[in-house]
């Protein structure tokens, strides 16, 4: 990987067998890479990417001035959130295997003694995965008749930059755990 400096701003260059140029911005920092054909030269991808200089600042500009949530400790009294509805979580310490209920304003995390912070957010991912999956047959369903179209397979993956992908020749849909039940609404059910 090779890099280009224009002015403050560092681009990551990746050359490899593909047929277009592709500019991407990546949060929360602003990080910026190009992906180009292994025919351009790096002279060429710098005339692009100077081209494209007010796009980058905007989209760095953007990313900076989000609201950042704070990193989860998976602590008692944590905002999480489910179907777009925040939850306060309370962490249930007994002596039984891993159990989440969902409560009114709550998300009891039942797990045993001493159980880490880590292994405390493996549940609670593994348990959003599987909501994911009870409810993303019935909107699927939902807009396949809407777009008349049909869907071979669908699969839940954590993604850091995606809310998921679609690759319409195979029909195949991937969608990323964390954002969708984290954000979807109980409206689009």
């Amino acid at each position: 990987m090779e890099q280009l400096m224009l002015g403050d701003i560092t681009v990551d260059v990746v050359q490899k067998d593909i047929k277009n140029v592709h500019l991407s911005v990546y949060p929360p920092t602003g990080r910026v890479r190009i992906a180009a054909p292994l025919r351009m030269n790096l002279d060429t991808i710098r005339i692009y990417a100077i081209s494209k200089l007010s796009w980058i600042k905007q989209q760095q500009t953007k990313f900076r001035e989000q609201p950042r949530e704070t990193p989860r400790e998976y602590l008692n009294k944590e905002g999480h959130y489910y179907l777009g509805k925040r939850y306060l979580l309370t962490i249930i310490e007994r002596d039984a295997p891993p159990q989440i209920k969902l409560r009114h304003s709550t998300i009891e995390l039942y797990v045993r003694p001493d159980t880490e912070a880590q292994k405390r957010k493996d549940i609670l991912e593994s348990w959003y995965r599987e909501r994911l999956k009870e409810l993303a047959p019935s909107i699927i369903e939902k807009w396949e008749d809407k777009m008349s179209v049909s869907l071979n397979e669908f699969q839940v993956k954590k993604m850091k930059t995606k809310w998921g992908t679609c690759n319409c020749d195979a029909k195949n849909m991937l969608g990323n755990y964390l954002w969708s039940i984290s954000q979807i609404r109980c409206s689009m059910i």
